[in-house]
């Protein structure tokens, strides 16, 4: 086999999607990005016609690059989950033709295939076996919370940092969405955000999780 097959998994906003852009960008590769909700579509047997579509594309541009690009499918557990018993239904039917179309390309590809996934427990175990590597990506632990905290917010102190890791077991992606609304209060008050506010929009990220 030429191509290779990774699996990354883990909880939401732990960095999986942005670590493909970055090796990406390290190496100077293409990616083709799948959305996979686009590739269901309504129509019965249009499905089929996508994703075929996006591995020929693949193809082809892995013949015009100098290096083999990465064909990113991401949140593949909505399409890379078990295979359905019941095949009656027209749904069910769709949905194991894209799988196999799917299995039969990852056999015989020649280039780089990752895939993400929050729930990886949802996947079909001949799909688990196609990955050569499977990679977990883990919640940042309090250390590494502060630090990112730092990164995103200058303003903050260490001890500030410090203490929003410590109370908030967010992953990166959370404490990114609060970084985010503190520059906007900042753009609307001209003030830096102050930590109650901060603890504020952390309570409200919280009803999120």
């Amino acid at each position: 086999p030429k191509g290779v097959s990774i699996l990354l998994y883990g909880n939401p906003g732990t960095g999986k999607t942005e670590s493909v852009m970055q090796w990406a960008r390290e190496t100077g590769r293409d990616i083709i990005y799948v959305d996979i909700s686009a590739s269901k579509s309504m129509w019965y047997g249009e499905s089929e016609k996508i994703v075929k579509d996006i591995f020929n594309r693949y193809k082809r541009l892995c013949k015009r690059s100098k290096l083999k690009p990465i064909l990113l499918f991401n949140e593949a557990d909505a399409i890379f989950g078990k295979r359905m018993e019941n095949v009656e239904s027209s749904a069910a039917q769709m949905l194991n033709s894209l799988q196999n179309i799917i299995l039969q390309e990852m056999e015989t590809m020649e280039g780089i295939l990752i895939c993400t996934t929050n729930l990886h427990g949802n996947l079909d175990p001949a799909f688990e076996r196609r990955f050569i590597y499977k990679v977990k990506f883990d919640m940042p632990s309090k250390e590494q919370r502060a630090k990112m905290w730092k990164s995103m917010i200058p303003e903050l102190d260490d001890a500030q940092a410090g203490l929003l890791a410590k109370d908030y077991s967010f992953s990166g992606g959370q404490i990114e969405n609060i970084a985010r609304k503190s520059a906007v209060e900042y753009v609307l008050s001209g003030e830096d955000v102050s930590l109650p506010v901060l603890q504020k929009f952390c309570g409200e990220e919280m009803l999120q999780s």
